[in-house]
């Protein structure tokens, strides 16, 4: 699972073009939105295509999807339980 979260850091960090940050300075027990990462709703949508491009995770529901994206840790836990 470490590897699945220094993974994801560096993904969100691509994604979101966060270029003056690195893996270590995301908390992976933190909020990505709001008082944590302070990510807004259009970093949310490049998060899903994230999830979709390199996992093959489509999100319908923005509950789940808030649910899903609520911290680092979430990413990966949903991700671990939906890859066989």
């Amino acid at each position: 699972m470490d590897k699945l979260i220094n993974t994801l850091k560096e993904q969100i960090i691509e994604a979101l073009n966060l270029t003056d940050m690195q893996p270590d300075d995301i908390d992976t027990d933190a909020p990505l939105f709001g008082t944590g990462l302070g990510l807004d709703s259009i970093d949310s949508l490049e998060l899903m295509v994230l999830l979709e491009r390199n996992y093959g995770i489509r999100i319908e529901d923005p509950r789940e999807g808030r649910r899903i994206l609520e911290s680092v840790r979430t990413m990966a836990s949903y991700i671990s339980s939906h890859q066989q």
